[in-house]
């Protein structure tokens, strides 16, 4: 696939990014930083990229009529998927783009404008020190933010409309989001996808969760029923939490005894031989004999 489709094989009417330059000489300025007008100065790159009028169009008519504003492609006043299905004319192709129209981002009327600036960045980590080189690579490629033309960096851009998900980010036990040692797109993919959240990879299998935590992943010779079929998110809260493990409930019994909620009034035949008498139970938590909750490979209680 080529990097650049947008631009057709005639190219009358093009008049160059040097000429948009006379008029817009502050955004041709910031242009020329980016890698989108790096591309326009390679060999390779030269017949498929045309700088500025790449997404706006041909020019010449714009320049013969003066700067007529409805000879040439505005963006002011379209509205986020118009601006977005501009852009997704080259960023198509791959994974992580083709299911941006799938995403909860497209659907809220979330486009790539309000992530992404086109004209330069907006923090000073994106230049265009390295640039790709065709027939290596596409504009698809890269993925973090020094390539992204973010208006922010992670998390700030996530959370200053995510501000729900920042406030679990300060709870006493959370992911150190907010520190930098993760980022959002280390557990989200913002571009879309088939996933609740937008998660990067299968919740059913956790992948997203189990990448970091890779003694939970298993497969196990016993498999807590839950942990498989519903995630690490039936117990866990995400993002942040005031009980510990990030839990859902502060004591590890209570959040046990939600699926469990017979096992006080059975005489199970543990260690003791006795019931899970909660008339006689010592305050211990679950995980104090069944350790293994996750899975375990010896014991189809779980205790080790």
């Amino acid at each position: 696939m080529e990097a650049l489709t947008l631009l057709p094989d005639n190219k009358d009417g093009y008049v160059g990014s040097e000429t948009c330059s006379n008029c817009h000489e502050g955004p041709f300025k910031s242009f020329s930083a980016t890698k989108h007008s790096k591309l326009s100065q390679l060999d390779g790159w030269k017949d498929k990229v045309q700088g500025c009028e790449s997404c706006h169009g041909p020019g010449k008519e714009h320049v013969e009529g003066g700067g007529d504003k409805t000879k040439i492609i505005s963006f002011k006043n379209k509205n986020s998927k118009e601006v977005s299905e501009t852009c997704l004319a080259c960023h198509a192709g791959k994974e992580s783009h083709n299911n941006f129209r799938r995403g909860d981002h497209w659907r809220n009327d979330v486009g790539c404008a309000d992530c992404h600036t086109a004209h330069g960045p907006e923090y000073a980590s994106f230049k265009a020190e390295s640039i790709v080189t065709p027939g290596e690579t596409t504009v698809e490629t890269p993925s973090n933010a020094n390539f992204a033309m973010l208006k922010k960096s992670e998390p700030q851009l996530c959370i200053s409309c995510h501000t729900e998900t920042k406030a679990q980010f300060v709870k006493p036990n959370h992911h150190k989001v907010l520190e930098g040692a993760m980022k959002c797109s280390d557990c989200h993919n913002a571009h879309g996808g088939f996933e609740q959240k937008q998660v990067n990879l299968s919740v059913g299998n956790d992948a997203a969760c189990v990448k970091c935590h890779l003694d939970k992943q298993g497969p196990f010779v016993f498999e807590h029923g839950p942990v498989k079929t519903e995630g690490c998110t039936a117990c866990h809260t995400p993002h942040g939490s005031a009980n510990p493990k990030m839990l859902k409930r502060p004591q590890i019994r209570q959040l046990c005894l939600e699926c469990h909620s017979g096992i006080t009034d059975q005489a199970a035949e543990g260690p003791t031989g006795g019931p899970h008498s909660q008339a006689t139970a010592t305050g211990q938590n679950c995980t104090t004999c069944h350790v293994a909750i996750h899975g375990s490979n010896t014991s189809n209680v779980f205790f080790r």
